[in-house]
């Protein structure tokens, strides 16, 4: 009887102790069960909420391998790769044509291959001139029609002469009409496209070698020639 009175009286001495500490100290006894509290719920939360393996990290990560497959691109599936191949068997032929009116017309000398180079490009505005026409020189079905349903003919060749070194002055050239055609279309002169080396074209040249600070020679040689397709953007020749 005396042992159960004496844990009796201890409980009850520990509870009187207890509830003069909190009487004491309120906010901080408040403050206490709270933390015990959160610190509960989060265990609970952990241990037996959470899906997956245990501790659940706090931010999910993305795994290594899905990164990896997001970074390289996929390549084109067999259906798009076939329509890539198709625009440009079209586009081909499409150029293919326009070369073969061009040259029904008189205005291109070179073969169908399906390229649009120099010699393509200087045809087109020869033909757009001798039409007075303003299209744009890019391979269009448009351009093919325009063509196709023009009735222009290349300008007259000039008369024979029987002097050679002025028949060499005179003598048109492709290479020179490209020239003269850069030169025009970035405001170095007014200059026609006549394929003729004539003396706007000389200081057309001059004023561009300056301004881009090569030798002054006023001549159309590889340089300038290189100069003139790296500004426009497409071969000169």
């Amino acid at each position: 009887m005396r042992r159960r009175s004496s844990r009796k009286d201890a409980a009850i001495d520990s509870a009187g102790r207890l509830a003069a500490a909190v009487g004491e100290h309120p906010r901080e006894t408040v403050a206490i069960i709270m933390a015990a509290a959160a610190t509960f719920a989060i265990l609970v939360n952990a241990l037996f909420l959470q899906k997956g393996p245990h501790p659940a990290p706090i931010f999910a990560a993305r795994p290594l391998l899905a990164q990896k497959e997001a970074a390289v691109p996929s390549r084109l599936p067999a259906q798009a790769q076939t329509q890539v191949q198709g625009a440009t068997d079209a586009r081909i032929a499409l150029i293919a044509n326009i070369q073969r009116e061009l040259t029904r017309k008189g205005f291109y000398h070179g073969p169908a291959d399906g390229v649009w180079g120099a010699n393509t490009d200087i045809a087109v505005r020869d033909f757009a001139q001798a039409a007075n026409l303003k299209i744009n020189p890019e391979a269009s079905d448009s351009l093919l029609r325009t063509i196709t349903t023009s009735n222009a003919k290349p300008p007259a060749a000039a008369p024979a002469t029987t002097d050679p070194i002025a028949k060499l002055i005179a003598a048109p050239s492709n290479r020179v009409t490209a020239v003269q055609r850069a030169l025009s279309d970035f405001g170095y002169g007014q200059i026609k496209p006549t394929g003729v080396y004539d003396p706007e074209t000389r200081a057309a040249i001059e004023k561009f070698e300056r301004d881009r600070k090569l030798p002054v020679t006023g001549q159309i040689n590889d340089r300038v020639v290189r100069d003139l397709a790296a500004m426009t953007g497409r071969p000169l020749e």
